[in-house]
């Protein structure tokens, strides 16, 4: 009795253990690993070393061997499906078979095939999204009983395992299981709340534009590496005209399409945020000349000017528009001093009529 316990406790511990630091590593290094999804057949393979190390300290009970080895193929199988769970099974499968012994064939069939079979089986692909996947506990162990009564059934009629020898084995990969899958909602929890956290830190929560900390820092490494910008500030003509028509939720909808235009417009070397109220900022990357910036700045102006908003009929021009105002080229100059001179021209803009573009002027 003592040496079962023994046993399963020594399995049980390594299989948390490993299972504990690959994910704790997964956690750290996934954010390095690019297009992770053509490498999600290295966890299969990950997990199949597992089951051959747990196999390294099995209880040999007249030729058999007893281990936690089927603990992990299940987590695996359900976890990613019959695509990669069998990619877990080969390793231990040639493993178990080269060991050899008179349930050779039993181990390999209660113990690695039909884990994987009834893991796939339960697994649930809308719910797989990797590289940071919620396991349902309840579903799992569903899943996992059925497995354990088929096993348990075959191993009691087919091996010399006793009922006492099979019970303790399913308290201790019951026990087992539950621990792993903890450990990895803990984990993977962990990971997506630290990433949307950033994303809060990063952007703004109205538009999803970088919020103006952040672009003000992208801003200052630009600047550190002395390439050629011009910033752009804007603001939309009337807008509290259109609140005070509309009401508020109507003018969140128009700020959220600003964002979304200027996704969907800037160049790849641009930076954009909102500034705050109905004001953007814009700082366009290796700009030589106030021209080029200007001829930017007006094809967005002109962008807006032909969006379909809604409502903007009742505009005082009839559509909703922006004034924009651009500093001059940045050679050397803070970005404060930029942001001074962009927002100067922008009141210059207003003051000439709105819906235009202006240059500051020194």
């Amino acid at each position: 009795m003592h040496e079962i316990i023994d046993i399963f406790l020594a399995n049980m511990t390594l299989i948390i253990a490993f299972m504990y630091i690959t994910l704790k590593l997964k956690e750290i290094f996934i954010v390095n690993i690019k297009k992770f999804s053509k490498k999600l057949w290295m966890v299969p393979v990950v997990i199949s070393f597992l089951s051959i190390w747990v196999m390294h300290h099995p209880l040999i009970h007249e030729g058999m061997r007893i281990d936690l080895r089927d603990v992990p193929l299940f987590f695996i199988a359900y976890l990613m499906g019959w695509k990669y769970g069998w990619i877990a099974i080969i390793l231990p499968l040639l493993y178990r078979y080269n060991l050899g012994g008179p349930t050779v064939i039993d181990g390999i069939i209660q113990s690695i095939i039909l884990p994987f079979v009834i893991g796939a089986v339960f697994h649930r692909p809308k719910n797989f999204t990797p590289p940071n996947t919620l396991l349902n506990l309840k579903h799992m162990f569903i899943g996992f009983t059925v497995y354990q009564l088929v096993k348990s059934i075959l191993m009691y009629f087919t091996t010399p395992a006793t009922s006492l020898t099979i019970l303790i084995m399913i308290v201790f990969e019951m026990i087992a299981l539950l621990t792993i899958t903890l450990i990895n909602n803990d984990t993977n929890r962990n990971v997506l709340l630290r990433r949307e956290l950033e994303i809060l830190s990063r952007h703004d929560n109205m538009t999803s534009l970088y919020n103006l900390r952040y672009f003000k820092s992208k801003i200052d490494d630009l600047m550190k590496a002395n390439k050629p910008s011009v910033i752009a500030m804007f603001d939309v003509d009337y807008f509290k005209n259109y609140n005070d028509t509309h009401g508020h939720p109507a003018g969140d909808v128009v700020l959220m399409t600003f964002g979304q235009l200027l996704k969907d417009s800037m160049r790849k070397r641009d930076l954009f945020a909102r500034y705050g109220g109905e004001e953007f900022i814009i700082c366009f990357g290796n700009v030589d000349t106030p021209h080029e910036a200007s001829e930017l700045a007006d094809k967005f102006r002109n962008l807006v000017e032909t969006y379909p908003f809604f409502g903007e009929e009742q505009q005082p021009n009839g559509k909703i528009t922006i004034s924009i105002g651009l500093s001059s080229v940045s050679n050397g100059k803070s970005l404060d001093e930029l942001i001074q001179e962009a927002d100067q021209a922008l009141y210059q803009s207003k003051n000439a009529g709105r819906n235009r573009v202006s240059t500051y002027q020194s």
